[in-house]
C-alpha cells in the first residue's frame, strides 16, 4: 500500500526541508516496541536508483519497526518509507549513495544523529530541492 504525489497533488509544496522535519517528528515519538536494541530504527538514505524505471536521484526517509509473533520472537521488520525522488542532474549524482540508521534502543541520540546528517556536504546540495515526485509506503522484511 502507497501513495505518490506528484506536483498539483496533496504535497506539491513540499520541500526537502519540510519532509526532513516531518520525519524526524515522526522519529521523536516513541512506540511500544520489542526489548531490542533494533526494534525501532530510522534510516536516512540516499542514492540514484533505478527500482521501478529510469534512474533517479532519491532521498530515502525509513522508520523500521521490529514485529514480533505471539511468543515474542523476532517476526518481521515493518518499514514506513517516505522517498523523495529528484530526477538527475550532475550534483545529485556526483553525491554518491549513502545511508545511516539510528536506533532507539541502541543508547544514541536522536538529535545528535540528526544533526550530524544535517552537517554533511550533500545536505547542503538536498536541503532546499523541491523533489518531482514523493512516494510514501509501507512494507515488510
Amino acid at each position: 500500500m502507497g501513495a505518490n504525489w506528484r506536483p498539483g497533488g496533496a504535497l506539491a509544496d513540499v520541500d526537502t526541508e519540510e519532509a526532513w522535519f516531518a520525519f524526524l517528528r515522526f522519529g521523536r515519538r516513541l512506540f511500544d516496541v520489542a526489548d531490542a536494541p533494533d526494534a525501532d530504527g530510522l534510516l536516512f538514505q540516499y542514492g540514484t536508483y533505478s527500482f521501478d524505471g529510469p534512474s533517479t536521484f532519491t532521498l530515502d526517509l525509513t522508520r523500521q519497526f521490529e514485529i514480533s509473533d505471539s511468543d515474542g520472537d523476532h517476526d518481521h521488520y515493518m518499514q514506513v518509507h517516505c522517498e523523495l525522488r529528484y530526477g538527475l542532474a550532475p550534483a545529485l549524482e556526483a553525491l554518491g549513495s549513502f545511508d545511516s540508521w539510528f536506533f532507539h534502543g541502541a543508547g544514541d541520540d536522536l538529535e545528535g544523529w540528526a544533526q550530524g546528517l544535517t552537517e554533511r556536504a550533500a545536505w547542503t546540495t538536498i536541503r532546499t530541492l523541491k523533489p518531482v515526485e514523493i512516494r510514501v509506503y509501507q512494507g515488510q522484511m
